[in-house]
C-alpha cells in the first residue's frame, strides 16, 4: 500500500548567505541590483560557443532584469570524511586542504564571469563545502543549502546577490512513479524566495535521479511534482518570477523533460540544439541542464539563453556546462 501524500514541509530559517583550465575573461560584476543586463556577447562566451545574430526574435521585455544561472560543480566534496570510507574507489572524495581550494578557486573563476545575479548549484557535500566556494564569488551575499543530512550527500544550493526572504524544503513530500509507487525527490528541490528590490522572485535548485542504476520512473515522478509544485507557487504568488533550474539528467524529448514542457517554458527552446548541449557523453553533447519559467509575473528575455563551456566540454573543472539565461521582472503588455 502507496503511503498517503502529505503537505510539503516547510521552514523559514534565517538567510546567510582539473579537467579543463581554460575560462571564461572575467566580465565586469557591479553588483547592481535589478540592473538592466544585456543579452550576452562575445565578451562573456567560450571557444565555439558564442551567440549569434537572431532573426525574427520577439521584442525584449522592458524594465529591470535579473540573470540567472545553473551549475553542476560536479562533486564538491569537503576535507572530513563522514562515511569512514573514503578516496580511492570510494564514494566520498577525500580531497586534501590544497586540493580543495583548487577546486573552489577553479569554480569561483568559472562563476564570476557568468555575471548572475543568482546561481542555481548541483552536488554540493556541506555548508562547508559552500563555505569554501562562497569566499571565491564574494559578490553573493546571500546562500542557502538544500542539505538531505545523509553522509556524503551531494546536495543543491542556491547564490545570491539579493536577500533572501524565505525558503521551502520539498525533501520530505512524497511523489509517485508512473506505476503508483511512492517515493521521494533524490535531492531537495529547494525553493528559495528572494527580494529583488520589492518584486518577489522565486528559485527552484533541482538536481533529479541520475541513469546510473537507473529509475526512470522516479526521475519522471521528480519531473511531474516538480512542475505542479511550480504552478502552485505561481498561482500563489501571481506577480513573482518563478523559475526552476539544474540538472535534470535527461534530454529533450524524453518524458521528463515532455512532463516539464507541459505547463512551463524550456527558455532553451529558442536557441539551436548545437548550442544547448551542456554535457558530453558517448560521443555526443547532450542537453542535460536546464531552465524552466513557471506563467506568472516574470518573462524570459528572448534569445538570452546560453551555456557556458569550453571547446571540449565541461566548465570550471566541472563535467557539466553552465546554463544562463535574462529574465524581466514583469511580464510584457
Amino acid at each position: 500500500m502507496s503511503p498517503s501524500p502529505r503537505l510539503p514541509f516547510r521552514f523559514r530559517p534565517r538567510s546567510t548567505l582539473a579537467l579543463w583550465s581554460l575560462v571564461l575573461a572575467v566580465a565586469g560584476c557591479d553588483g547592481l541590483s535589478s540592473r538592466t543586463l544585456p543579452v550576452p556577447d562575445a565578451g562573456a562566451c567560450v571557444s565555439g560557443n558564442c551567440p549569434q545574430p537572431d532573426s525574427g526574435t520577439p521584442p525584449e521585455p522592458s524594465g529591470p532584469r535579473v540573470r540567472i544561472a545553473a551549475f553542476n560543480v560536479h562533486r564538491l566534496f569537503d576535507t572530513v570524511c563522514d562515511t569512514g570510507s573514503c578516496g580511492g574507489s570510494n564514494y566520498e572524495e577525500l580531497p586534501t586542504a590544497e586540493q580543495f581550494a583548487a577546486q573552489v578557486d577553479q569554480l569561483g573563476r568559472a562563476i564570476t564571469p557568468l555575471d548572475a545575479d543568482i546561481v542555481l548549484l548541483e552536488e554540493v557535500e556541506t555548508q562547508d563545502s559552500l563555505n569554501g566556494l562562497l569566499g571565491r564569488v564574494p559578490q553573493f551575499e546571500y546562500s542557502k543549502l538544500g542539505e538531505t543530512y545523509s553522509a556524503a550527500s551531494v546536495d543543491v544550493a542556491v547564490l545570491s546577490r539579493h536577500p533572501i526572504i524565505e525558503t521551502r524544503s520539498h525533501r520530505s513530500q512524497y511523489i509517485y512513479r508512473p506505476d503508483g509507487s511512492a517515493t521521494r525527490f533524490s535531492r531537495d528541490l529547494l525553493e528559495v524566495h528572494l527580494d529583488v528590490d520589492g518584486t518577489r522572485v522565486i528559485v527552484f535548485a533541482a538536481h533529479f535521479r541520475s541513469k546510473v542504476d537507473d529509475d526512470p520512473g522516479r526521475r519522471l515522478a521528480e519531473a511531474n511534482a516538480s512542475r505542479e509544485i511550480l504552478l502552485d507557487s505561481a498561482k500563489e504568488f501571481p506577480a513573482a518570477l518563478v523559475v526552476l533550474g539544474g540538472d535534470l539528467n535527461d534530454i529533450p524529448g524524453s518524458d521528463p523533460i515532455n512532463a516539464l514542457d507541459q505547463g512551463l517554458l524550456r527558455v532553451a527552446k529558442d536557441r539551436p540544439d548545437n548550442e544547448t548541449w551542456t554535457y558530453f557523453y558517448s560521443g555526443r553533447g547532450q542537453a542535460i541542464d536546464h531552465l524552466y519559467l513557471a506563467p506568472g509575473g516574470g518573462a524570459y528575455v528572448p534569445g538570452s539563453y546560453r551555456v557556458a563551456r569550453e571547446a571540449t566540454g565541461g566548465y570550471g573543472g566541472s563535467d557539466h556546462g553552465a546554463v544562463y539565461a535574462d529574465f524581466a521582472l514583469t511580464p510584457p503588455p
